[in-house]
């Protein structure tokens, strides 16, 4: 009888890790532009700055994961869009500076590692990339037996962005009487979803693949679409139009995100009628029985981005959007206060 102990009995499969490599390999190099030099494999990513027009470079990074709407993509065993909802965390964030993103690199942890599994979140990954016009030059893919439950992974990512220190976005010029421009999103991208799973699936006992009405399709497809990726027509806009302030509705909502980028002396008057809410916002409303305050503190409400710019370049902005196929709307104004966001209703 053989004791001999090894790597793989002790649950970790080397093989396995480099049939994930193989398999991704094609949507990582997708992702690829002139500025990446190298493949993958390599102990780094390395990728070649072009400054051209840009007088002062400064790099805006962040960091991101995907919160627990990772539960519903094991639920539902459909892992291909959720390293879209990755890259959108970071690089939206990041745009918030008026950053544009560069590069990508993600971090994959597993219990067991299925080698088809992690290539599906690559492919999510590298989709979300190129939505964003920015390269995945790297990553990490960690099997940890015994430290996650079975089928069941982690993911997290950061993106490196660049910006000309003169036109770094900080909020800093905003005045009373500026316009806030909403973008819509895609549903609840990738926040809340502690709550919709204990609203939805634990208390109301709804199954992810009935088909609601009311949604226009299964609650899995609704709950599970990824996160808007704003990148490129919001990078439109800054080139044209001083943009002076820019708000990524994620966790925390209204309330905590829009303050972030507001100088002390004023508020933010968000009309809420102003815009048509997705269904699945009035759903987790109706069967929760919770109360405005509270869906504006956690969710986006269907805004996942905000702009805020001059009157005078309001309809060039909205103009513009709409050329990139994107529709903003006017939402609000910033008055005067003490750095609060107040809603009203028409």
């Amino acid at each position: 009888m053989d004791n001999n102990m090894t790597y793989k009995s002790a649950g970790v499969d080397v093989e396995e890790g480099q049939r994930a490599v193989q398999l991704m390999k094609r949507h990582v190099q997708s992702t690829f532009n002139e500025n990446v030099l190298d493949d993958i494999g390599g102990f780094g990513g390395l990728f070649a700055l072009n400054l051209d027009g840009i007088k002062e470079p400064v790099l805006v990074s962040g960091t991101d994961g995907v919160g627990t709407k990772l539960k519903l993509a094991f639920l539902m065993d459909k892992h291909d869009t959720i390293g879209q909802d990755c890259v959108a965390m970071c690089v939206n964030d990041i745009l918030c500076q008026g950053a544009t993103p560069l590069f990508f690199l993600d971090y994959v942890a597993t219990g067991s590692l299925k080698a088809e599994k992690v290539a599906d979140i690559v492919k999510g990954v590298a989709v979300g990339c190129k939505e964003a016009g920015c390269a995945l030059i790297g990553g990490e893919t960690a099997e940890m037996p015994g430290f996650y439950a079975e089928g069941e992974y982690d993911m997290a990512g950061f993106a490196v962005g660049i910006a000309d220190k003169s036109k770094v976005i900080t909020g800093r010029s905003i005045r009373p009487g500026d316009i806030i421009i909403g973008l819509k999103s895609s549903g609840i991208h990738s926040n809340g979803y502690s709550l919709v799973r204990k609203l939805l699936l634990e208390k109301e006992q709804m199954d992810l693949n009935s088909y609601v009405e009311v949604l226009n399709g299964t609650l899995g497809e609704v709950l599970l679409k990824p996160t808007k990726i704003y990148v490129k027509p919001v990078i439109e806009v800054i080139r044209k139009v001083e943009v002076k302030g820019i708000s990524h509705i994620t966790g925390g909502g209204f309330f905590e995100n829009i303050p972030r980028i507001l100088p002390e002396d004023v508020d933010a008057q968000i009309n809420i009628d102003s815009w048509d809410k997705p269904e699945i916002f009035n759903l987790i409303q109706e069967k929760g029985n919770i109360s405005l305050e509270e869906m504006y503190s956690t969710f986006n409400m269907g805004i996942g981005m905000m702009l805020i710019v001059s009157p005078e370049d309001k309809e060039d902005v909205l103009d513009i959007l709409l050329s990139k196929g994107e529709i903003g709307f006017v939402i609000g104004e910033i008055s005067e206060g003490n750095k609060q966001v107040k809603l009203c209703q028409e």
